[in-house]
C-alpha cells in the first residue's frame, strides 16, 4: 500500500546553487561574523584521536558500561575504532516528551560523522566513556537483524511508530562494513502495516532503495535527510565527516524518484552560523528543487557533554560568537524564547514560499501483521539507559 500521497509534482533536476554573498546577522547577533572557509580541508575530515576507553576500572563498571568495556575491537580504520556491543534488544523505549513516538532504533552507539553540535554525545557517558570519543569509538550492536526480528514480534510495540536514527546516524561509515541498519530493514520488510521513519545525514541511504520500496509498499515509511546548510565550507566545519550537502539533496531526489516519501530537516539551525535569511532560503529552495515533501527546522539545543564540546568548538572556530553562546547555552542549554520564535516563523514563511509541508504526521500502524512470532522480548530487556532521553532533533 502507499505510504503517503505525493504532495506535489517534483522538478526533474536539482540545480546547483550559486555562491552567495556574505550574510547579515540576526539582530540578536549584531557582531557575529559569518564563517567562511577557515577550516583546513585535510584536518576537517580527520576524527579526533581515540582516547583510552572508559573512565573507570572494569571492576567498577555495571550494565551497559561493563558490556562496552568487554566489547571486542572488530576493526580500526580512518583513525576510528569499532567494537561489537552485545545487547538484548534493538528497539529502545523513548520517554522524551519532545517527540511523538515511543520506540527508536539506533544500530550504532557513537557516530563517525563527528558533528560538533550532536546532542547524543552524552550516550557515551552511559558507558563511562568520555563524550569526546563519540566519533572515534563506534559500538556496533551485535546480531542486529536477529534481535530486530524478536523485537518486532513483541505485542507491546504493535501499533506504535518506530523511528530509526534518532541518536546516531544509521548510515554512518560503519554501515558499509557492518550492515546493521540493512539487517534491521530486512526484518521490517517482512511485515505489513508498520509505521517507520528513518533520519540520516548520509546519501548512503539510497543503497537500500530496494528494501525501502518493499517496506513502503506494505507499511508507512518516511525518510528524513538532515541538512543544515547548502554551503560546503560551513557543513565541513560543523559536520566534519558527513557527506556534502549536495550529495544529501541528491539522495532526496533519488528517493522521491522511486516513490519514497522524503523530506529535509534543517536540524539544528545554529545561531549566528546557519540562521541567516539567505542561508535558510537557499536551504528551503534546494529542498524544493530536490523534490522534498516537507521542510522543518529546530534551533540548536545543547546539554551535558555536547555543551562543553560545542562551546570549545565555537571558541576555536567562531570566537566572535563565544561570549553570546556562553551566555545563552551555558545557563539554559538553549537559545532565548524570542529567538526561537523568530526562527520558527522564518521556517514557516519559507515553507509557504516554496510550497513545502511541515513534517508528515506519524502514521498509525493499526493493521500490524507479522509472519513470525518468536524470540519474545521480556519486560525490561532494554540494552541500555534511554539513549534518546534528550531527543529534540526529531
Amino acid at each position: 500500500m502507499a505510504t503517503f500521497p505525493i504532495l506535489r509534482d517534483a522538478p526533474q533536476t536539482l540545480r546547483r546553487l550559486p555562491a552567495r554573498p556574505k550574510q547579515t546577522s540576526l539582530t540578536l547577533f549584531p557582531t557575529a561574523a559569518r564563517h567562511g572557509t577557515c577550516e583546513s580541508p585535510c584536518e576537517a575530515s580527520a576524527p579526533t584521536p581515540a582516547p583510552r576507553r572508559g573512565t573507570k576500572p572494569a571492576t567498577e563498571l555495571v550494565g551497559i558500561a561493563r558490556l562496552a568495556a568487554s566489547s571486542p575491537c572488530a576493526d580500526a580504520r580512518r583513525g576510528t575504532e569499532y567494537f561489537l556491543l552485545p545487547v538484548k534488544s534493538i528497539l529502545n523505549h523513548c520517554d522524551s516528551k519532545n517527540v511523538p513516538f515511543r520506540w527508536t532504533v539506533n544500530p550504532y552507539r557513537g557516530c563517525e560523522f563527528g558533528c560538533h553540535y550532536c546532542y547524543a554525545r552524552y550516550t557515551h557517558e552511559f558507558m563511562e566513556i568520555d563524550g569526546d570519543s563519540f566519533e572515534s569509538q563506534i559500538y556496533v550492536k551485535k546480531d542486529a537483524g536477529k534481535l530486530a526480528d524478536g523485537d518486532l514480534s513483541n505485542e507491546k510495540i504493535w501499533g506504535e511508530h518506530i523511528a530509526i536514527g534518532t541518536a546516531t546516524d544509521p548510515y554512518q561509515p560503519a554501515e558499509k562494513e557492518f550492515g546493521a541498519t540493512r539487517a534491521i530493514l530486512e526484518k521490517i520488510a517482512l511485515r505489513e502495516g508498520l509505521s517507520v521513519s528513518i533520519t540520516t545525514k548520509s546519501n548512503r541511504v539510497v543503497r537500500d532503495i530496494d528494501l525501502l520500496k518493499q517496506i513502503s509498499e506494505r507499511s508507512s515509511l518516511s525518510v528524513n535527510l538532515s541538512i543544515t546548510t547548502t554551503r560546503t565550507s560551513i557543513a565541513r566545519a560543523l559536520e566534519p565527516r558527513a557527506p556534502r550537502p549536495d550529495l544529501r539533496f541528491g539522495a532526496v531526489r533519488e528517493l522521491r524518484d522511486n516513490g519514497i516519501a522524503a523530506g529535509v530537516l534543517a536540524m539544528p539551525i545554529v545561531p549566528g552560523i546557519t540562521d541567516g535569511e539567505d542561508d535558510l532560503d537557499a536551504l528551503a529552495k534546494a529542498a524544493r528543487d530536490a523534490g522534498a515533501q516537507w521542510f522543518a527546522g529546530n534551533v540548536l539545543y545543547l546539554r551535558s557533554a555536547s555543551l562543553k564540546h560545542f562551546l570549545d568548538f565555537i571558541g576555536r572556530e567562531f570566537p566572535k560568537l563565544g561570549r553570546q553562546y556562553a551566555d545563552w547555552y551555558g545557563r539554559y542549554g538553549t537559545a532565548p524564547e524570542s529567538y526561537r520564535k523568530e526562527i520558527t516563523e522564518r521556517v514557516r514563511n519559507l515553507r509557504e514560499k516554496y510550497g513545502l509541508n511541515a513534517r508528515l504526521p506519524i502514521a498509525s500502524a493499526k493493521s500490524w501483521k507479522s509472519p513470525q512470532m518468536k524470540l519474545q522480548l521480556n519486560e525490561g530487556d532494554s540494552d541500555a539507559p534511554n539513549e534518546n532521553r534528550y531527543t529534540t532533533n526529531w
